[in-house]
């Protein structure tokens, strides 16, 4: 356990202020339809949803940029959205939350990633999901990677969020990468199966535990098959840090030198994990540009990821909520 004095957190969240993180990866649109169901179709055995409420928010990528601008960060997102209805919900999403949309490509030929839901009655009835997972073509590729590298001067870190929709291919993963390495930025990573190991060299990677035992193709049923899976993907991948996070387990961090920590989770009362991992790698990132070690930057982004657990859906960390329960602790 990490004991924080008052100021050292108050150090910390003064330097949170204006850092400018790029996030490169899969933008979505998560979508609700609320309503209430009071009869069956007479066209199928199904329930009617009768809609009373719609509204939209980030999810993927473009979630981990809402947290870092909760966190009074700077995001700047990275990615492709299509040229139809919901590109135009997610854009002016960003408009409003005044998030730079300048690294957004619109691509016609794939769709933009979205999925809604819908809840009656309190209840998810069924989720609809429309998306491509193709990798993006070549020149789009190109298109990204310029982007990110006219603002990669400009920027404290770089966190790259993928969920296998198409945008983190290997080329755009290497090349963001290597551009990162010679302007000596942070890179923190949250992967998914596809291209797992061209993550190499990065300051944080960040796997949780089914990511890790899909890959290894191990179970991570007790201590000992944590701790070997962390060294040896900290050995494969050449990252600085790793970082899998464990669920209501908390987290393991180990370094370079197979140095392993445990931190336990933070959540008192766990209402829904949705986008705990984006809140994770965003706060985790915020507090190394902010000066934290790895040790407390981790666990402000475990307390983070317990914080939002507490929360019913998807929502961001906020700022002031996060040091204000820290700063309680530290007294």
């Amino acid at each position: 356990m990490i004991q924080f004095s008052e100021d050292r957190l108050l150090s910390l969240k003064k330097n949170f202020n204006g850092k400018k993180i790029a996030v490169v990866g899969d933008l979505m649109l998560d979508g609700y339809l609320w309503g209430d169901v009071n009869r069956i179709s007479p066209e199928a055995p199904v329930p009617i949803v009768e809609i009373d409420k719609e509204f939209f928010r980030f999810g993927g990528a473009a979630n981990v940029a809402v947290n870092v601008e909760h966190l009074h960060g700077k995001a700047i997102p990275f990615g492709i959205v299509g040229n139809d209805n919901d590109s135009q919900i997610i854009l002016s999403l960003l408009e409003e939350q005044k998030i730079n949309d300048s690294g957004i490509i619109q691509d016609s030929d794939r769709p933009t990633t979205v999925k809604i839901r819908v809840i009656a009655d309190n209840q998810h009835v069924v989720r609809i999901d429309r998306e491509s997972k193709e990798y993006i073509k070549k020149s789009t590729e190109e298109e990204l990677i310029t982007k990110f590298s006219k603002h990669a001067d400009d920027i404290d870190a770089v966190i790259l969020q993928d969920y296998n929709k198409g945008v983190l291919s290997e080329n755009v993963i290497t090349n963001v990468i290597k551009i990162a390495l010679e302007k000596d930025l942070i890179i923190s990573v949250d992967p998914k199966f596809n291209n797992f190991y061209s993550y190499k060299n990065v300051t944080v990677f960040k796997p949780n535990r089914k990511e890790t035992e899909d890959i290894l193709g191990i179970k991570l049923n007790s201590d000992k098959k944590i701790s070997e899976a962390g060294k040896k993907l900290i050995d494969e991948l050449n990252a600085k840090y790793l970082i899998i996070t464990l669920g209501e387990n908390g987290i393991a961090l180990f370094d370079q030198k197979h140095n392993e920590k445990r931190l336990p989770t933070k959540a008192r009362k766990v209402a829904d994990v949705s986008g705990a991992g984006d809140t994770v790698i965003s706060t985790l990132t915020m507090a190394l540009t902010a000066g934290a070690d790895i040790t407390e930057a981790a666990y402000l982004a475990n307390y983070a990821g317990g914080l939002v657990c507490e929360e019913i859906g998807i929502v961001p960390i906020e700022y002031d909520k996060l040091f204000e329960h820290l700063l309680r602790e530290a007294k």
